[in-house]
């Protein structure tokens, strides 16, 4: 695994499957985890609050001076096609899926200028194939693919730069597909298509994006920027 000794890493959604995984893995190799969610968290963070994320930075600042890394992790999902999907459900997702990610990297990189670093965002195969009944979710996470890129790019021209790049899961074992899942009349069966659905035969493991997000907070990264990396069993390979 990448060498993070002493980095410190603000992760968003760190009560979640991939944020937890993240916070842990960071902490397993020596960097200093910060991690933010509504409750269970290092810091309490509602990631569509501006008032929020102001307050986090501050705490950041004034506790550690600088951050060396961002993971935003956190998100939602919601079904429905554009017929069925009310606006309500569609603002709540573009709320935390693309707000919150675009409220984290601004505000996380002014601390992030002065010695670079990478920011991570989590983005999904959902933002590179459509689905029918995944509007929100789809458009959201298109939205923080292409933020990634913009990012990146103005983060190249930091000094030292400051990279940013999207890890794009498929199916992953935890809540998130579980409530997929929920929302069919047989769940079981639900799961058993999408695990069919991927090459690999299976779904992955948030301790597997967790070790790619790793990867690309470190040092041995230091010539990707920029990027969409799918994690997905080979899904978007069909």
């Amino acid at each position: 695994m990448p060498n993070l000794t002493d980095k410190i890493i603000l992760i968003t959604g760190a009560a979640g499957a991939v944020g937890s995984a993240v916070a842990a893995a960071v902490r397993a190799q020596g960097g200093i985890a910060i991690a933010t969610d509504l409750k269970d968290a290092d810091l309490d963070l509602d990631v569509t609050s501006e008032a929020d994320w102001q307050r986090v930075v501050d705490d950041v600042s004034a506790t550690h001076g600088h951050l060396d890394g961002l993971v935003n992790a956190a998100g939602i999902v919601a079904m429905g096609s554009i017929e069925k999907l009310d606006f309500a459900t569609w603002r709540r997702v573009l709320s935390i899926n693309l707000d919150g990610t675009f409220l984290g990297c601004k505000y996380a990189f002014p601390l992030l200028k002065p010695r670079g670093g990478s920011i991570v965002n989590l983005s999904s195969v959902s933002a590179l194939v459509g689905g029918h009944n995944l509007a929100a979710y789809n458009a959201s996470k298109g939205g923080v693919s292409l933020l990634t890129k913009s990012v990146a790019l103005l983060g190249a021209r930091n000094k030292p730069p400051i990279r940013c790049n999207a890890v794009c899961p498929s199916f992953l074992e935890g809540p998130m597909v579980d409530a997929i899942a929920s929302t069919a009349r047989d769940p079981q069966s639900a799961m058993e298509k999408m695990s069919a659905e991927i090459p690999l035969q299976r779904m992955g493991k948030p301790a597997e994006v967790a070790a790619l997000c790793l990867y690309l907070l470190s040092d041995e990264a230091a010539f990707i920027t920029g990027a969409d990396l799918p994690i997905d069993g080979g899904l978007t390979a069909k």
